[in-house]
């Protein structure tokens, strides 16, 4: 069994994968082709502390530019048009009642009217409302503070599915 700090045999394939390969994969995670090579060429990690520590990393030195990259094709909240990953991180919304999920489809308009692009929230464990009111508290954010958000849910998005793709 794996866990934090753990290895596991789908880590230690991604650590020998042809670059080509690894950055495939990182932009199943996140859509940034920097954020991608970086984590390829930062290849192999012993654990997935050390692969959550790159992440980190990788963050730390993305533009606004390529988080914008990343964030492009990441369904609205609520969507019913969300597949795979997104889907299963979003069920929180998807069990929404008519008029929160009106709410949700209202706020998100409003925000991507605000701020030029969806929001965005790593909504693992969520459940619609509590999506509603991040949003709404959201929106009274600044771009710059928003922009900081923004990074800070898109890197925790990419860890699970980084953990989610490599068993861990």
């Amino acid at each position: 069994m794996t866990g934090p700090g753990s290895s596991s045999l789908l880590l230690a394939v991604f650590n020998t994968a042809a670059v080509s390969d690894a950055e495939h994969d990182v932009t199943r995670c996140c859509a940034s082709r920097l954020f991608a090579e970086t984590i390829a060429a930062g290849r192999p990690y012993d654990d997935f502390d050390a692969l959550d520590a790159a992440i980190d990393s990788a963050f730390a030195g993305l533009s606004w530019g390529d988080v914008a990259e990343a964030i492009q094709d990441h369904p609205r909240i609520g969507d019913q048009a969300a597949s795979g990953w997104s889907r299963d991180e979003q069920a929180g919304a998807a069990g929404a009642g008519d008029e929160v999920a009106a709410q949700l489809a209202d706020g998100n308009q409003a925000y991507e009217d605000r701020f030029g692009h969806v929001f965005l929230i790593c909504a693992t464990g969520l459940t619609a409302e509590q999506m509603l009111a991040a949003l709404r508290y959201r929106l009274g954010n600044d771009t710059p503070e928003e922009r900081r958000i923004v990074i800070d849910e898109l890197r925790k998005i990419t860890r699970l599915r980084m953990r989610k793709l490599l068993g861990g």
